[in-house]
């Protein structure tokens, strides 16, 4: 008689097919090898790619996550393995990434006996992940990878974690599956309250000086084309928090700008000065906020929000829509009275007069003979035409990316933003391009972040991910260094780099390398990189003490942002 049942491992595999995966990062070891082992057989319909470390495979599913909008799939073993995915799961959580995590475990009659590899990383990761579930028995993988992915992908979007033991991944099962589409308890979408949002389109329409800031709700419920109608129908200016970034095409005459501790001057102060606010798919960050006591106390803030822990938890709201989005935003759009504001947007308009002239000329034409920051990046623009994906590390390079940036399609911006983990951009760039392969995807790099997971430029030598990667090398641990200069008195603790032959390092990983220390080789190198079809290393030597403005200092009022 045919014996129609699967092993767990089996099932795994299955399961992830019918989810629509044909990608996953990962890294084999003892407790997850009977899933390996039918990867192997499957090949053919699910790509592995061998990442060099656990964090490189959540980093580089974050990177495809945020560039497709889909969920991105992490392996990993028992103990080690799955410990070091935790940063990635991390950021993931506090950047509402839809991951989901698969680790091994020990076998079932062996949990609790610190057995070789064992770690609970249920307990571990309990904090930073959406939900988390230990699998013991084979019987339980389909229901419970269907839930995965589920709970992942729907309402405010999350990592989740499923820990597999040996013998439920050799265990056989009859094999069914069906996805999840509800959860008893578990409501990920609001019910839109219509009245809410009749409260807000009377509070906007009756508004002198409405200000829009929009964030990652905007791309995450698919929303861009609602936020443009509603800018446009009301004349409101709208500026973007980093995770917001690319929602809305950067040359739209409507967006006016970045908010946060290294945003735009108008953006900032004038938040102190609008009479409503509308909070669209953010949730009041400190790097946003600066010192709550003195934020936008004089506004009624309207919040748009789906997770509703977010509302009131920084900023007291006036009204607050919870829903999805796109729904909530489709509702008010009709609701909302034609205009054009043109007094309130010529306060914006002054205010980047004095930031084009103190700050924004002399980093995009610097009169030093160093290079900056900022013109590499107006430098990739010019060669990428606001159609590239951006993938930023976290340090000044970062804030100089996303403050001059241009951007004509949503997606385009990748960055490490609530954690702000060092070593984010290489592996998500990899996932980025490996997700988005018709799109150029451009890594931003500090030379201390690039040292983090440097070795991911193994997994693009072996999978050939033609990334072009941009290393701003300033020899310092630039922003730590920029607040020891203005808050430290110059103390420079153990920021300084000494740092290796880059390009050394990128050739003996076969990948195409320039390095450039003169101004009058910027252009030409950036062309080339643009232009190569393979993967490009490209080492700028920028100026060492380039700091960015403007600055809010921590602790700081958003009206008391510094220019220089």
């Amino acid at each position: 008689m045919k014996n129609n049942k699967i092993s767990g491992a089996e099932a795994v595999i299955r399961c992830l097919l019918e989810e629509g995966v044909d990608l996953v990062y990962g890294y084999p070891g003892g407790a997850i090898m009977p899933v390996y082992d039918e990867l192997y057989k499957f090949q053919d319909q699910l790509q592995h790619v061998l990442v060099r470390h656990e964090q490189g495979a959540t980093h580089a599913a974050q990177g495809f996550a945020r560039a497709t909008g889909k969920v991105g799939v992490a392996i990993a073993t028992s103990g080690p393995g799955a410990t070091n995915l935790v940063t990635g799961i991390a950021d993931a959580q506090i950047d509402s990434t839809p991951m989901v995590c698969i680790t091994g475990q020990v076998g079932k009659h062996l949990l609790g006996s610190d057995a070789f590899q064992e770690t609970d990383i249920i307990g571990i990761s309990t904090p930073v992940t959406k939900w988390n579930y230990q699998i013991t028995e084979a019987s339980e993988i389909p229901e419970i990878i269907a839930k995965a992915f589920y709970i992942a992908k729907s309402g405010r979007p999350g990592p989740v974690l499923i820990d597999i033991t040996k013998n439920a991944q050799f265990d056989e099962i009859e094999f069914s599956y069906k996805k999840c589409t509800s959860i008893r308890s578990y409501n990920p979408k609001p019910t839109l309250n219509l009245e809410k949002v009749a409260e807000a389109a009377e509070l906007i329409n009756n508004a002198k000086k409405p200000y829009i800031i929009f964030g990652q709700g905007v791309i995450l419920s698919e929303a861009e084309a609602e936020l443009k109608a509603l800018v446009e129908k009301s004349g409101i200016p709208a500026a973007w928090t980093i995770l917001g970034l690319s929602a809305m095409p950067t040359d739209h005459p409507l967006n006016v700008g970045m908010v946060g501790m290294h945003g735009n001057y108008g953006p900032n102060v004038l938040t102190n000065e609008c009479d409503v606010l509308i909070a669209l798919g953010m949730r009041f960050d400190d790097r946003v906020t600066g010192n709550l006591a003195t934020y936008a106390k004089q506004a009624k803030v309207i919040h748009f929000e789906i997770d509703p822990a977010e509302v009131d938890k920084n900023v007291k709201t006036t009204v607050a829509v919870l829903a999805d989005l796109k729904e909530s935003l489709t509702a008010l759009i009709p609701l909302i009275e034609s205009n054009s504001h043109e007094s309130w947007h010529n306060e914006f308009k002054e205010k980047y007069e004095i930031e084009l002239e103190t700050v924004i000329n002399d980093e995009l034409n610097p009169k030093k003979e160093g290079i900056s920051m900022g013109e590499t990046i107006e430098m990739i623009n010019k060669h990428s035409k606001g159609d590239a994906i951006m993938v930023s590390d976290v340090g000044q390079h970062q804030m100089f990316a996303c403050r001059y940036a241009k951007f004509n399609s949503t997606k385009s911006n990748v960055t490490s933003g609530g954690l702000g983990t060092m070593g984010f951009a290489l592996p998500a760039a990899i996932g980025a391009k490996m997700g988005m392969p018709d799109r150029e995807v451009v890594a931003i790099i500090g030379d201390g972040g690039f040292q983090m997971t440097i070795q991911e430029l193994g997994t693009i030598f072996q999978t050939k991910v033609p990334v072009k990667i941009v290393v701003l090398n300033n020899e310092f641990l630039g922003m730590v260094r920029q607040w020891q200069q203005l808050f430290f008195d110059k103390r420079y603790a153990s920021t300084e780099m000494i740092n290796p032959n880059f390009i050394a390092i990128a050739e003996g990983y076969y990948i195409k390398a320039k390095k450039v220390t003169k101004r009058e080789d910027l252009d030409a190198a950036v062309a080339e990189m643009m232009a190569s079809k393979e993967s490009y290393f490209l080492e700028v030597m920028v100026e060492k003490e380039n700091n960015v403005f403007p600055m809010i200092p921590t602790g700081a009022s958003v009206s008391d942002i510094r220019l220089s």
